[in-house]
């Protein structure tokens, strides 16, 4: 439990190295927020590392956008208190 206690955003948290970090993360205990625009795929990440124990949301992001990531960012920590 390495990131116990720490809360972490990925990016491109949908499907593939994204996804897996979030998982690894969640496995260590961090809390995650994943971030992607594949929202269906992104959901279904955040099930999965709630069904494993962990804690995760889901935000629809393109991090092209400055607005998609103050509202990320803004999410995270109204959800989980702090952004390491």
């Amino acid at each position: 439990m390495r990131l116990e206690g720490k809360v972490a955003l990925i990016t491109g948290a949908a499907r593939g190295m994204g996804a897996e970090e979030a998982r690894l993360f969640a496995a260590e205990g961090a809390k995650v927020t994943l971030v992607d625009v594949i929202e269906t795929e992104g959901k279904a990440v955040e099930a999965e590392i709630r069904a494993m124990g962990g804690d995760a949301i889901f935000v629809r992001m393109d991090v092209t956008k400055t607005q998609d990531w103050e509202r990320a960012i803004e999410e995270t920590i109204t959800r989980f208190g702090t952004l390491n």
